[in-house]
């Protein structure tokens, strides 16, 4: 395991314990996805950010380095909840009319005293709206806001086994990150090729694959927390089931869990994982 993998590892287990305070022990299981961003949803989204519970729980989460004291952190929810879409498996797999991309949660913005930023993600479970995982940086912020000023109303999406994010309009899908950069190339690709270039990548990896039944790391897993990843605080609030199931995302490689963390940016622009 790498010093980036390490740190992403601590990270990830720092957020699943603060999580876990907000929403209690329940038994790992999928996170239901909100099935369109509706400003019903999106309101939603907004007020289980800003519950006071949730506030408190962010004041910890920003205290966790010693950046900032508990008392101190006075964080704050500041905009809209946004839409954040991953990579869609029915897309990879070929379905007639599947979209390049799935919504699997809304996203708030949480900010500290000192600057710190943080994404809420939050989903609408059998308890109803839930943060479901915090993340360091904006990354959901900033690549909306790309996104669509690179090709307004387009999609913007993750693809989370190589975290790179692109918005997709029409026929062509354009990079919004330097990992897309390197799989699609600064111009982008249409949308026939990089359909191609996935399904090249996780076309034998899909849900009832050798690949999956063998229980390698990987495969578009649809149900439970990856090990040592949220354990204990499964979808009733916990990150686990958005960080394996919920996202429908690829672990590739040795690393299994820990290759799905995103790489997240600093305010700064610098990269830590």
């Amino acid at each position: 395991m790498t010093a980036k993998t390490a740190r992403a590892t601590a990270a990830a287990l720092a957020a699943a314990a603060l999580v876990a305070a907000l929403s209690g022990q329940a038994a790992a299981a999928p996170v239901p996805q909100p099935q369109t961003a509706t400003a019903e949803n999106r309101a939603a989204a907004h007020e289980a950010a800003a519950a006071p519970g949730t506030l408190a729980t962010l004041s910890r989460f920003f205290a966790r380095e010693g950046k900032v004291s508990v008392a101190d952190a006075r964080p704050r929810i500041e905009g809209e909840a946004v839409p954040v879409s991953y990579l869609a498996p029915e897309f990879v797999a070929g379905k007639a009319g599947a979209p390049v991309a799935r919504l699997e949660f809304l996203a708030s913005e949480a900010v500290s005293s000192d600057g710190q930023k943080a994404a809420l993600w939050t989903a609408k479970t059998g308890a109803g709206w839930q943060v479901v995982n915090i993340a360091t940086g904006d990354d959901e912020f900033r690549y909306a806001a790309l996104g669509a000023s690179k090709l307004p109303g387009g999609t913007v999406f993750r693809e989370p086994q190589i975290d790179a994010w692109y918005v997709a309009g029409g026929e062509r899908v354009l990079p919004l990150d330097e990992d897309a950069v390197r799989a699609v190339g600064p111009d982008g690709v249409s949308l026939g090729s990089y359909r191609a270039r996935v399904v090249k990548a996780y076309g034998d990896k899909l849900p009832g694959s050798a690949y999956a039944q063998r229980g390698l790391a990987g495969g578009y897993t649809e149900a439970g927390p990856p090990a040592g990843v949220g354990d204990g605080a499964g979808a009733g609030g916990g990150p686990g089931a958005v960080l394996a199931g919920g996202a429908g995302a690829l672990a590739l490689g040795a690393a299994g869990a820990v290759a799905l963390l995103r790489r997240r940016r600093t305010a700064g622009g610098t990269s830590q994982r």
